[in-house]
């Protein structure tokens, strides 16, 4: 319980009619959720108006109502309170009301189109290793210590991010590592929380849906460099040609990474390969299990931030080289006569390309390389045709079939990819709507030490049509089809 005006605090009030003297027992922006005495912040969204709930909320028990338009019959007993921003306004009353518990944590946000989920997973893992109790806030699934969360959002809204902080330092975590969207940034959803560290992996062609051009994507992410506070670290991608664009304004002390660029922290591929990837890592020789000059990148970037939180340099090495690769980030899965198949997340262009430019590296001439990629509905559709033609470029047959669709019809994506087969691409291309027939009929093309690449879904266990979920697991269905028709 919190005195309303203790979670106020900071934030600019317009009007207030009522006492702020009230005990507070929760606060909430979803009518649904509120209980007795809560305080209900109305928020005008993408899709509902929160005005439209306020009395339905006061009936469920709400005491105190924080909204950026009055109601016109307001009752007794109530306390309402006019701010000019009420999204703004809820990330100052969600860290008041938890105890900012940010500031109290090592709290390292890493933000970038590719790698994300990479990086915060494998320094969560990596600190384990190191004896620390850590948090995870990813796309994959957050984590507090060995208790498992399940994830909807990359970034979770910023009610929700103070809570499970809390969590965490309820659970002794002196460490939290955890992904930063463009989206959450321009939401406010990290607003008030407090980082010790940030880190950029990249920047390309994505969430032009959301943003409409690349240069407000560009600034949404430098936007969360430009905020970090002195204390902090922000370290960035040099190969990037972005990465010292989000160093411009930042307060935050700046390092940086590079694999072929002068750097603060320096890593080289010695070897890559199936069986994982040998690295010349800070001067020192690294093995590893993680395949692909782009997870090179991921590891220097952990190594660095480990490096900044003040860890061992040879402490932190010896967990590098046991970490194994993330769940639908470059996935094996191997039929009786030596075909491999790998699940990846791969879903932008420049992550697709990644993907099939490691496995050109890896591959011998024998071995031929289908791939199996579909694109989102209701998402950036510019990205369509360029993914297909990534995919034929790369690859000796390729396979355009569905990803989550969505509400849109999956023919029709399949169509939009279609444009960017050129001419001497459309022998070796097909196009199957079924995703699983799509991997069964890859399974079937597929000769001894063939590589089937299935992209797009990578960790996700559904498809998504017309709104509803349904059962999907890319890795499962593949290992069984390349059993099935392999063995």
């Amino acid at each position: 319980m919190k005195k309303l005006k203790d979670i106020l605090y900071k934030v600019a009030l317009v009007e207030v009619a009522g006492s702020t003297d009230v005990a507070i027992s929760a606060v909430q922006f979803d009518s649904r959720r509120v209980t007795e005495g809560s305080l209900f912040i109305a928020i005008k969204g993408l899709t509902t108006d929160g005005h439209k709930f306020i009395a339905q909320t006061i009936e469920k028990g709400a005491i105190a109502v924080l909204c950026e338009e009055m109601p016109e019959n307001r009752l007794d007993g109530i306390t309402y309170v006019r701010v000019k921003d009420s999204s703004a306004a809820l990330a100052i009353v969600a860290a008041n009301f938890f105890d900012h518990p940010s500031a109290k944590l090592k709290l390292v946000g890493i933000t970038g189109t590719n790698g994300k989920t990479t990086t915060a997973t494998l320094l969560f893992n990596l600190f384990r290793q190191l004896g620390y109790k850590v948090g995870l806030l990813s796309t994959v699934k957050n984590q507090i210590n060995d208790q498992q969360l399940p994830a909807t959002h990359t970034t979770p809204d910023s009610l929700e991010l103070n809570r499970m902080l809390s969590e965490m330092l309820t659970a002794g975590c002196t460490h939290c590592f955890m992904e930063v969207s463009s989206h959450a940034i321009v939401q406010n959803r990290i607003a008030e929380i407090t980082f010790t560290g940030g880190v950029f992996t990249n920047i390309t062609h994505d969430h032009l849906d959301f943003h409409k051009t690349f240069d407000n994507y560009i600034k949404a992410k430098k936007k969360f460099f430009d905020e970090l506070p002195s204390t902090a670290f922000a370290l960035v991608n040099r190969d990037d040609s972005h990465g010292m664009v989000m160093l411009q304004n930042t307060k935050a002390v700046k390092k940086s990474f590079a694999l072929k660029n002068a750097a603060d922290f320096k890593c080289k591929v010695i070897e890559n390969t199936l069986q994982g990837l040998v690295l010349n890592m800070d001067g020192r020789e690294l093995w590893t299990k993680l395949i692909g000059a782009f997870n090179a990148y991921n590891l220097l970037g952990i190594y660095a931030t480990a490096v900044l939180l003040g860890e061992d340099k040879e402490e932190v090495l010896r967990a590098l080289s046991a970490l194994d690769p993330v769940e639908g980030r470059f996935q094996h899965a191997k039929s009786p006569n030596g075909t491999i198949g790998i699940v990846d997340y791969a879903h932008t262009p420049d992550a697709l390309e990644n993907v099939l430019s490691t496995l050109a590296e890896v591959r011998t001439p024998n071995e031929k390389i289908i791939t199996i990629v579909g694109c989102g509905g209701d998402r950036d559709k510019t990205k369509r045709p360029i993914m297909a033609s990534i995919a034929c470029g790369k690859s000796d047959k390729v396979i355009l079939t569905s990803d989550n669709p969505r509400s849109e019809e999956p023919a029709e994506i399949i169509h939009e990819m279609e444009k960017g087969v050129d001419v001497l691409s459309k022998k070796k291309t097909i196009s199957i709507v079924d995703r699983k027939e799509a991997i069964k009929a890859a399974c079937q093309m597929a000769q001894k030490g063939d590589i089937i690449l299935l992209a797009g879904k990578g960790h996700e266990k559904y498809q998504e049509i017309k709104g509803v979920k349904y059962p999907f697991d890319d890795m499962e269905i593949l290992y069984e089809t390349l059993n099935l028709f392999q063995s």
